[in-house]
């Protein structure tokens, strides 16, 4: 497994946004991002920080589905 990348809010949004999630809100410091799948709806919200951390990297990764790999150097 190799590391995850040191991303901006405004890149994860970009790559959400590439993988069929859509801007919904933006509000402050966050943006959130809704993608239906199925019947239901995802919600994953953004905070548009300069660098994300890397547990609210991977809380994002978990929330959205996506997998690690677009994520990841």
């Amino acid at each position: 497994m190799t590391r995850l990348r040191v991303l901006s809010g405004r890149e994860v949004c970009r790559i959400l946004e590439d993988n069929g999630f859509r801007l919904v809100r933006r509000r402050g410091s966050h943006a959130s991002m809704q993608k239906t799948i199925g019947g239901s709806t995802v919600t994953v919200p953004v905070p548009l920080h300069d660098e994300l951390r890397i547990g609210t990297l991977l809380s994002i990764i978990r929330q959205s589905g996506l997998p690690r790999s677009l994520f990841e150097a």
